[in-house]
């Protein structure tokens, strides 16, 4: 990581200013496989707190989070555990691809970034936020910009005065090949301004 930092220093002060205030942040690790997209996709558009609790009351009720058991449980009782119609339909089109082998998520740390983002993108519900985070968590690709990420865009915003999502990726094009560990300092910033803990 320090390798990381150092040239993130060089290319932005932002940086500087972020670690000055509030030091290093940590890097965030989830295990690859079927179990971390099903959260990933059960975190889109709500908080990781909210979508944790559904994960662990879908791990409880199941006992297992393999693919052919969550195709077995019925929308309702989906429902009942908290999981909203469409991303319902998500999780099981996850589970139809791994159960026909459309997809093969042992193979994708073999893979490049944009071979990985091109595998997952053909999954209804799987968009390029969650394969950035998968790409970012899993699989610690260092050379990744999450843009669909609000923590991200807003932070962008405060620090840089930058409000085109457009302009933000050509001015982070300095931050590469290390744009995963700016997305973690500017994580870190967001999180650390708002007194906010998250535990990934």
């Amino acid at each position: 990581m320090q390798e990381a930092i150092d040239y993130l220093l060089e290319k932005d002060t932002i940086f500087k200013s972020i670690i000055e205030n509030y030091g290093l942040p940590t890097i965030p690790k989830r295990p690859q496989g079927f179990e971390t997209l099903v959260l990933l996709i059960l975190e889109q558009q709500v908080s990781i707190d909210s979508a944790k609790a559904t994960f662990l009351k879908i791990k409880t009720t199941l006992k297992t989070m393999a693919p052919e058991a969550l195709l077995d449980v019925s929308d309702a009782d989906f429902r009942n555990l908290g999981v909203s119609r469409q991303k319902t339909s998500y999780i099981k089109a996850l589970a139809t691809a791994l159960l026909n082998k459309e997809l093969d998520l042992e193979s994708l740390p073999a893979k490049t970034a944009q071979e990985v983002r091109e595998e997952l993108i053909k999954i209804k519900g799987i968009g390029n936020w969650t394969i950035d985070i998968y790409l970012m968590f899993c699989l610690q690709a260092p050379d990744v910009l999450p843009l669909g990420d609000i923590a991200v865009v807003n932070t962008l915003k405060e620090l840089l005065d930058i409000h085109d999502k457009e302009l933000m990726y050509a001015h982070a094009q300095q931050w590469s090949p290390y744009r995963s560990y700016a997305t973690y300092l500017l994580w870190h910033h967001y999180l650390k301004k708002r007194n906010r803990t998250i535990t990934y």
